[in-house]
């Protein structure tokens, strides 16, 4: 049976298998969108070969152009980029044809031009009702990315994408330059920022810098603000490629790139229903209850169900849920009847997004206030990225459920009791 998705798949002639490029997976969702992946908006898209390449690179460039005749320009059956200089003066640089690039964009819009739709994720939230109150501060064409069709199929990144007209236009307000080579450039009002991982996504991955993506893909140290006129400095040192594990933040949104290698390493989910079914074989036991504990499976994960694990997560001790000394001005704290220690009572979820594990070790430790649950080394990585948040401020946050972290660490290390028989 035909399905559209096919139209972006191309198959290598031997094996029939497509030549995926690598996947973007959406920050703050455990495997799907609260009310299910549709289309073109999802959690997670793969950047698959196009039977034809789409790609564009930048040709003639149009200086001193009126805006009428910079839309007379743009206006042909051609990419371009217009840059409003003022109201008397626009340089318009076009694109021609790049058949050994494949061209992916990224946005809010649900313009047939973007081929990924991103809204803003809010944190913790259960239905895309939840969002829909947000004034959003995604762009409409966020970004592009632009993948060579030849190994070894680097992906890189620019700001802004074309819309149906094929058309980027900076307006007056917008950060643009001349380069040294008599080039223009310039940045988005809220920018596409990218941060890469040291030493790769691994269990001994470390944090990066986070820095600001130009639309000729070149890269700058952050602006003040998000929105702040004047550009940060250039880094020539560093790439706009994007590599396994690297962040992409469209100011609302923030996606994970993993690469085809990289996935192939990763944990799938069938590994992850394995180890959640090995939790449950050793039949951990709440210790005051002496009742069963069980993860719930992959497919529920909204509602707690009444074998549900839940934990203190100042101790990590792990029980079943009780009502008991739960005393209606202590909601938020809760003493734990193992070690006597306070703070708050909340059920286990498995991390069931597998993209987003450093390594395969069983889930052994639970983020905090949110209660997912992840290796050790996953949780400890993530607990350490400052992901950016609003237009000026950066914090850690679990990348299940996208709430901000808390306590000492930011997760807990969790401590089953096994059964007594």
């Amino acid at each position: 049976m035909y399905s559209p998705e096919q139209e972006n798949i191309s198959t290598t002639a031997s094996t029939k298998v497509p030549v995926k490029y690598g996947e973007l997976i959406v920050l703050g969702y455990n495997g799907s969108l609260p009310n299910g992946d549709r289309g073109r908006r999802k959690s997670r898209f793969a950047l698959c070969k196009r039977p034809k390449a789409n790609g564009v690179k930048p040709s003639t460039v149009h200086v001193a152009c009126s805006p009428q005749a910079a839309k007379a320009i743009s206006s042909k059956d051609q990419h371009s980029i217009s840059y409003t200089l003022s109201r008397v003066q626009t340089v318009v640089v076009e694109y021609t044809h790049d058949c050994n690039a494949d061209m992916f964009q990224i946005g809010r819009s649900t313009e047939s031009p973007i081929d990924f739709v991103v809204t803003d994720t809010v944190a913790g939230s259960q239905s895309n009702a939840d969002t829909q109150s947000v004034q959003s501060t995604i762009s409409r064409f966020a970004c592009r990315i632009m993948c060579q069709r030849t190994p070894p199929f680097n992906a890189r990144i620019y700001a802004a994408g074309f819309d149906s007209s094929k058309s980027i236009f900076l307006g007056e307000k917008a950060a643009k330059w001349k380069t040294l080579d008599g080039q223009m450039d310039g940045l988005t009002t809220n920018g596409v920022l990218v941060m890469h991982p040291r030493h790769g996504f691994t269990q001994d991955a470390k944090p990066g810098v986070w820095r600001e993506i130009s639309v000729c893909g070149n890269v700058f140290t952050l602006r003040e603000t998000r929105s702040a006129q004047q550009r940060g400095k250039m880094v020539e040192a560093e790439s706009q490629e994007l590599l396994d594990g690297s962040l992409i933040d469209l100011c609302g949104a923030t996606l994970l790139f993993r690469t085809a290698d990289g996935l192939s390493r990763t944990p799938t989910v069938k590994h992850l229903e394995a180890l959640r079914q090995e939790i449950n074989a050793a039949r951990p036991q709440c210790p005051v209850g002496f009742n069963t504990l069980a993860f719930p499976s992959m497919r529920r994960k909204d509602t707690p169900d009444e074998k549900q694990p839940w934990v203190y997560l100042q101790c990590g001790h792990v029980h079943g849920y009780h009502d008991w000394g739960n005393r209606r001005e202590e909601r938020c704290s809760r003493e734990c009847p193992m070690c006597r220690t306070r703070g708050p009572y909340v059920p286990l979820w498995l991390g069931c997004e597998a993209a987003f594990y450093v390594d395969a070790a069983p889930p052994t430790h639970a983020f905090s206030p949110c209660g997912h649950v992840c290796s050790e080394k996953t949780a400890s990585f993530w607990s350490q990225i400052p992901l950016p948040h609003g237009t000026h401020t950066f914090h850690a946050a679990c990348p299940f459920c996208a709430q901000q972290l808390n306590g000492e660490h930011g997760f807990v290390r969790l401590i089953f009791q096994g059964p007594l028989d």
